[in-house]
């Protein structure tokens, strides 16, 4: 067995097409073909369902491509173990991170790039599933996602900030003079909201709960900057993160109300795979990365 062909292997649990597979590793589709079989051979068992198409992996399959994805990130920690002493820190790092999340990424980012300016990062929009996916399947190096609310597996965790609410709607609206609204009140509204799969909206729909109510919301989306926009509209109130209106600011006629009753924040935060040893880049990143707190947010008139 030889690192490459696990490499195939993993490029074609990816890409899900032989001759795609074969272009991402540069090789002759007959050459990425033969090496399968090849492992195939060696281990005595069937790795990949046959067919004229890609049709999946066996049973046996799984099990061998999830030990390739292991033994490859090995084999990329020790690379970057080694360069680190020889060089210093450089390579790539890819970080997930939660919709809401994305206006506070760049105090992680930018302290770390000015640090180690030889390190390349690639930052990704997930949900909160698709990163716990990603560390577990080696696919993402770290995630920034929610710690407290529902449970994560097998990683190690680093409280960044904490996520509050307000209620986004027009200035010259009936809700207008408010100063709070409560979360009872704010699911009698005409809201705009993140989709179900977001784990924001399974936030904000535990706490509606939790006072005895339910929104209904008319629109649903999957961009947090289709909430602010959605705001802006008669009638139409979004709920979103103290973090995002701090950042951005407030869209141009609209006013952010505090949700009270109960006053509620959920922990966000870095985490990756709990694996020893951990690799380099994802051990720095976690290690520099301080806390932010309000004090450190750039500061923009919310409520007025």
């Amino acid at each position: 067995m030889i690192i490459r062909q696990l490499v195939y292997l993993d490029a074609l649990a990816r890409e899900k097409h032989f001759r795609r597979a074969a272009e991402a590793c540069h090789v002759s589709q007959p050459t990425l073909s033969a090496a399968i079989v090849q492992l195939e051979e060696e281990l005595g068992v069937m790795i990949v369902e046959r067919g004229r198409r890609f049709q999946g992996f066996t049973k046996e399959g799984e099990v061998v491509l999830a030990h390739a994805r292991r033994i490859l990130a090995e084999a990329e920690i020790l690379k970057d173990s080694i360069a680190e002493l020889r060089e210093g820190v450089g390579g790539r790092i890819r970080l997930g991170a939660i919709p809401t999340a994305l206006p506070m990424i760049a105090h992680i980012t930018a302290p770390f790039s000015e640090r180690y300016p030889a390190v390349s990062l690639t930052v990704l929009s997930l949900t909160s599933q698709e990163i716990q996916h990603g560390i577990d399947n080696f696919e993402l190096d770290v995630g920034l996602t929610y710690l407290d609310n529902e449970p994560l597996d097998r990683v190690i965790p680093k409280p960044i900030y904490q996520e509050s609410y307000v209620l986004l709607t027009r200035e010259d609206g009936p809700l207008g003079e408010r100063e709070t609204i409560s979360w009872a009140e704010a699911a009698e509204q005409r809201l705009c909201l993140l989709t179900s799969d977001m784990q924001n909206r399974r936030i904000i729909d535990g706490i509606f709960r939790s006072v005895g109510t339910a929104p209904r919301p008319i629109i649903e989306t999957n961009s947090i900057f289709n909430l602010c926009s959605h705001a802006g509209m008669a009638g139409v109130a979004s709920i979103v993160s103290m973090q995002l209106l701090e950042f951005f600011g407030l869209p141009l006629g609209t006013k952010a109300l505090p949700l009270v009753e109960p006053d509620t924040q959920r922990t966000i935060g870095l985490i990756v795979a709990d694996r020893q040893p951990v690799a380099p880049l994802a051990r720095n990143l976690l290690m520099m990365t301080q806390p932010v707190t309000d004090a450190r947010l750039p500061r923009r008139l919310i409520v007025r």
